[in-house]
């Protein structure tokens, strides 16, 4: 599945300032990060909020990144879940377009046996119409998974690969890699470790940072892939305070306050649960983004905010 190789950007939503769905500001937030570099597109994944999304709203933000896809002739990977199998076999049923593969997580909540994964996930690809990829995210699902599922997971037929979220680099991470990293797709999905897993030979990322530096991250994942190591450290240094205040607060309202701020969406707004990011915060990242640019004029502005983030 070399098609899903490189940086897919899961993009926000953007809503006005009254709430309702901000479809241009959507569209040319998709254009953006594709100029800039990205592979491809995620719709609907969490950075979007899909759950406080109307089914109205959600077919919206699937019918624009498809068509902006299409136009660009990029590969787009749409999100579909389910706490129960059948459920996620039915949300992949009820897509409207073929995307070039699904991302779905691991069963959260009801926390099933690493057994009861294979097996869901089993359903899934022999059910699904493209290539499946697993979303692993046990930080959020309860439902860590040890290497040799993940290996198991991997050798299933139309099991395309991974979103591997697992906060850091671990003993499964590197086993993964091991064993099936020849055979399978493996894309980081943790902002803060996708330098070090492209290091260890994973072939791209998920990465919800790259809303606000699509450019950086594309660069990234090139750079790693050309083998250029000094130039990939580098970036991935300099990409590490941006990873770290983009989530000082729920995903994804930094992002979306940066965003604001740089005038790519009309505001900042979010839907309950979620609150707005803090101005300290929101400071902060943009702080942090400027340094991405390697804005050396914005250095001192950096250090002070995230200064004044952690007091």
């Amino acid at each position: 599945m070399t098609s899903l190789h490189g940086l897919f950007v899961p993009l926000i939503t953007p809503f006005t300032a009254d709430g309702a769905l901000a479809t241009d500001a959507l569209t040319r937030l998709a254009h953006r990060v594709l100029d800039a570099g990205a592979t491809g597109l995620v719709a609907l994944g969490t950075t979007a909020e899909p759950g406080a999304l109307t089914p109205g709203e959600r077919a919206r933000v699937l019918d624009i990144c498809t068509t902006v896809s299409a136009e660009r002739g990029t590969p787009l990977i749409v999100c579909v879940s389910g706490t129960a199998t059948a459920a996620a076999v039915a949300a992949i049923d009820a897509l409207p377009v073929e995307p070039a593969a699904v991302l779905s997580v691991v069963p959260y909540y009801v926390r099933p046996s690493e057994e009861g994964v294979i097996a869901h996930f089993a359903e899934l690809a022999a059910h699904s119409p493209v290539p499946v990829l697993v979303y692993d995210v046990p930080y959020r699902t309860a439902r860590p998974l040890t290497g040799d599922t993940l290996v198991r997971l991997a050798a299933i037929p139309n099991i395309a690969g991974f979103k591997h979220s697992v906060g850091g680099v671990d003993a499964a991470s590197v086993e993964l890699l091991v064993r099936a990293g020849a055979d399978t797709t493996v894309l980081c999905g943790d902002d803060r470790f996708a330098s070090a897993l492209l290091g260890l030979g994973a072939h791209g990322g998920i990465l919800a940072a790259a809303n606000v530096a699509p450019a950086a991250y594309a660069d990234l994942v090139a750079a790693w892939h050309a083998g250029d190591l000094a130039r990939a450290r580098a970036l991935g240094h300099r990409l590490d305070a941006l990873g770290g205040a983009l989530f000082a607060e729920p995903n994804p309202t930094v992002i979306k306050a940066v965003l604001a701020a740089q005038g790519h969406i009309p505001s900042a707004a979010v839907r309950l649960p979620l609150l707005p990011a803090t101005e300290q915060s929101t400071t902060a990242a943009l702080a942090a983004a400027a340094l991405a640019r390697d804005d050396t004029t914005t250095r001192s502005a950096l250090v002070d905010a995230l200064s004044d983030h952690e007091q």
